[in-house]
Parts: structure tokens; C-alpha cells; sequence
């Protein structure tokens, strides 16, 4: 019974290892690879997809005058952070300059083919206090790493 029970731990010991090393294996070096090429933070065609999507969200689903007029402290807060075997990601965040002259972060993600149809690199925001339905809540922490999801809003408004 004592060699059945060594055999069975040490078979899980040994699958828990093969397991483990499976993830292990970078995005690129898969079947179908990613290239773990992704625009920057400041890219203009990036923050044009949010500025747009912005405002169709907010006029359209909250018949809100809302737009953005601008950014500025643009900052990379994470490159792939959550691990090299997952969908490569940029995490970024950025203080916009709302149309009614109030200032907001806006945290955002860049993902390698997560676009319409798996076309092209996808880009999810969100900005703190206006995500109305609570999309991205806790303070739009959903779309940080996984570290720093914990911060909050306000560790992070003292830095902006």
C-alpha cells in the first residue's frame, strides 16, 4: 500500500512538472505564434480608438456631451506582465482632458490579434469614473497587470 501511494505521488509529482513546463513556452514559439509586436502607449492610432470609442460610448449609451480633447503622461505600466505564455499585452494609462475641462485616467490595454475578427491589435480602456456599468470595476483595475491591479485609484492619482 506504502508503494502504491510513493508511485501515485510521485506519478503527480512528474505530471505536475510536465504541466508547469507547458506554460512555460513563449507565445511566439507556438503552433499558431504571436510576434509580440505591439504599438506603444502614445501611438496615434491607438488613442484615436479610444478617443472614438469614447464618445460614441458616452453619446450613445449615457446621452452624455462627454469627448476627450487630449492626453498627456502617457506611461507604460506593464509589458506582458502577466507571464511570456500568455497574449502579448501593453498596459498603459494616461491622464485625458475631457471636453466639460476635467482631467481623468484612462488605463488601457494593447493586445496582440484581439481586434475584430482576431484582425488587428485590440485595444480596451477604460476611464476612472465614468465606467458606467462597472465594466472594468474595482477603479478600472480589471485592465492593469496582475500586480498592480491592487494599487487603487487613489495610489495611482497621487502619481498623476
Amino acid at each position: 500500500m506504502k508503494r502504491l501511494a510513493l508511485a501515485f505521488a510521485a506519478f503527480l509529482a512528474l505530471g505536475a512538472a510536465a504541466h508547469a513546463a507547458g506554460f512555460i513556452t513563449p507565445a511566439e514559439q507556438r503552433h499558431v505564434p504571436f510576434s509580440g509586436v505591439l504599438p506603444g502607449c502614445d501611438d496615434p492610432g491607438v488613442l484615436s480608438t479610444i478617443t472614438g470609442r469614447f464618445g460614441q460610448t458616452e453619446s450613445g449609451y449615457w446621452s452624455s456631451p462627454l469627448e476627450i480633447n487630449g492626453y498627456d503622461r502617457i506611461r507604460e505600466i506593464g509589458f506582458r506582465a502577466n507571464g511570456v505564455a500568455y497574449i502579448p499585452r501593453r498596459y498603459c494609462i494616461a491622464r485625458a482632458t475631457l471636453n466639460d475641462s476635467r482631467t481623468r485616467l484612462v488605463v488601457y490595454q494593447v493586445q496582440e490579434d484581439l481586434g475584430f475578427a482576431s484582425f488587428g491589435d485590440g485595444v480596451e480602456w477604460c476611464v476612472m469614473g465614468l465606467d458606467h456599468n462597472f465594466a472594468y470595476a474595482p477603479a478600472c483595475s480589471a485592465l492593469r497587470p496582475y500586480v498592480t491591479r491592487f494599487l487603487g485609484e487613489k495610489a495611482l492619482s497621487e502619481r498623476y
